[in-house]
C-alpha cells in the first residue's frame, strides 16, 4: 500500500478522533488533548474521558512513571470491557507506547460504544469514510477496479477482494477475481471470518444488486481497525 495513502488516513482519523474526544472533555473542564498518540499515553486523558461517557469517577495513579502509566490504562481497559467493548488485540502497552493503529482502533470502538447514534451522521464519521475511500480507491486503481463509493463499487466483490488482499497473504487475487460475482463475495465475507474474525455483517445477495446494503462501510472499515 502507498505510504502516502496510509499516512493520509491515520491523519484524518487522528484529527476526527482528537475532536471527538475533545469536546467531551471540555464537558468536565478537562484541558484537550493536541497529539491523540501522545496525550493518552498515560492514560490520565482517557479515564477523563470514560468519567464524562460514563458519569462515574475513577482512582488513577498520580505518579509518571511507566508503571503508574500502565496501571491507568489498565483500569481504563477494564472500564471499557465492563462496558460491553470488545477489546481484541488492545493492551495498555499498545496505547502506551503510542501505537497509532491500535490506539484508533481503540477510540473507534470507544465512539461506537457511548456515541454510536451520533456518529452514524456525524462529521466524524464522514471524515472517516473519505479516508477509507481514498485507501480503497487507491489500492483498486491498481487492477484497473473503479472504486467510487461504498455502495455499487463493491456489488461485485472485487473491491473486497483487493482490499483484503493487504493484510491476507492466503489470497491469489489473480485467480480470485476471476470468479462470478456471488462467488467473489462468498469469498471475500469467508476470508474476512476466518482470518480476521470479521462477522459476517452482509449476504452476498445483498450486495450484488442495484441497490447494495448499507453495511457495506462497516464492513470495509472493520478490515481496517
Amino acid at each position: 500500500m502507498d505510504q502516502v495513502f496510509i499516512d493520509e488516513r491515520q491523519d484524518i482519523q487522528k484529527k476526527t478522533f482528537t475532536k471527538w474526544i475533545n469536546g467531551y472533555l471540555a464537558k468536565s473542564g478537562t484541558p484537550p488533548i493536541n497529539d491523540l498518540f501522545e496525550d493518552l499515553k498515560d492514560g490520565h486523558k482517557l479515564l477523563s474521558l470514560l468519567e464524562v461517557l460514563t458519569n462515574q469517577r475513577y482512582k488513577r495513579e498520580k505518579g509518571s512513571m511507566r508503571v503508574h502509566q500502565i496501571n491507568n490504562l489498565n483500569k481504563a481497559l477494564n472500564v471499557l470491557q465492563e462496558c460491553g467493548v470488545k477489546l481484541v488485540n488492545i493492551s495498555s502497552d499498545d496505547i502506551n507506547s503510542g501505537n497509532a493503529k491500535l490506539t484508533l482502533g481503540l477510540i473507534w470502538l470507544i465512539a461506537l460504544t457511548f456515541d454510536g447514534q451520533k456518529l452514524v451522521n456525524s462529521q466524524a464519521k464522514s471524515g472517516i469514510e473519505k479516508s477509507l475511500l481514498v485507501w480503497a480507491r487507491q489500492l483498486a486503481d491498481k487492477y484497473g477496479i473503479k472504486v467510487n463509493d461504498f455502495s455499487t463499487s463493491w456489488s461485485d466483490g472485487s473491491a473486497f477482494l483487493v482490499i483484503l488482499s493487504e493484510v491476507i497473504e492466503a489470497i491469489n487475487l489473480q485467480e480470485a477475481l476471476k470468479k462470478h460475482p456471488i462467488a467473489r463475495l462468498r469469498m471475500a465475507f469467508d476470508l474476512a471470518y476466518h482470518h480476521l474474525n470479521i462477522e459476517q455483517l452482509l449476504d452476498p445477495e445483498d450486495v450484488n444488486t442495484s441497490k447494495p446494503d448499507k453495511k457495506i462501510y462497516s464492513h470495509v472499515r472493520h478490515v481496517l481497525v
